[in-house]
């Protein structure tokens, strides 16, 4: 099954694809906090902020491929005080009829490895909403902790919150 699944980092080429898959996870409304009604990014912008994360030591994105489609894509983001440069936090998402391939788990392992060998980074961190329980076991598989939560941070509907479920690896001390 792997040697069907590429991991690559991502080029400004692939904005629009980017763009139908978070529009896709986003229309799901299951784990994601941006709801499909704030979400209006237009391809250029897409475009723009693929050329800001590549151009940052800090922070990169990759691409899966799937039999050579663009099925999913992960973004490393770094913060921009000098006290948290160490620190970046990721976001995952994979079309919904690919999950359960060993998609995420690539992507996982290629920004561990990525984040390994960047002389900037000691610590990756993530938020997970505490009902996606497929992808708590994944990131605690992959050696994420948790470090805490924030309880009821997610508000679904009226009287339905959800806890922000924080976790961690440390890539280098």
């Amino acid at each position: 099954m792997e040697k069907q699944i590429n991991i690559r980092v991502a080029v400004e080429e692939d904005s629009a694809t980017m763009l139908e898959i978070q529009k896709e996870v986003i229309a799901e409304e299951d784990f994601l906090i941006t709801t499909f009604e704030e979400f209006q990014r237009s391809i250029d912008e897409q475009k723009q902020w693929i050329q800001a994360k590549l151009a940052n030591e800090r922070e990169t994105i990759f691409i899966a491929q799937y039999q050579g489609k663009l099925v999913g894509w992960l973004v490393f983001q770094s913060p921009h005080r000098k006290r948290l440069a160490h620190t970046g936090t990721f976001g995952m998402m994979v079309l919904k009829e690919y999950r359960g391939l060993g998609i995420g788990k690539l992507l996982l392992e290629r920004v561990i490895s990525w984040a390994e060998h960047n002389p900037y980074i000691e610590k990756v961190s993530l938020g997970v909403f505490s009902t996606n329980e497929r992808a708590i076991a994944l990131y605690k598989k992959m050696g994420f902790v948790e470090e805490g939560r924030k309880i009821n941070e997610i508000k679904l509907h009226d009287n339905e919150y959800i806890d922000d479920v924080l976790m961690y690896k440390m890539v280098r001390k």
